[in-house]
């Protein structure tokens, strides 16, 4: 394994690394059942289906938040 002559720096270590700190946006797609926006992967939020099948009770906004 080689050695290194000197200390790399924080600046140098930083640069090097940038390249992985990138941010990148969700995907979003239509909903299969009810074609409203959605974000990949997770159950939609209006009608509650993933993929054919329904995951979540589609209750209205001010309801979930007095049952959760």
């Amino acid at each position: 394994m080689a050695c290194p002559k000197k200390k790399t720096s924080h600046r140098k270590q930083h640069q090097r690394r940038a390249k992985n700190w990138d941010i990148t946006l969700a995907s979003i797609g239509t909903c299969s059942n009810c074609s409203q926006p959605k974000v990949s992967h997770l159950a939609c939020t209006s009608c509650g289906y993933y993929n054919g099948r329904e995951y979540l009770l589609a209750l209205p906004r001010k309801q979930r938040k007095a049952t959760a």
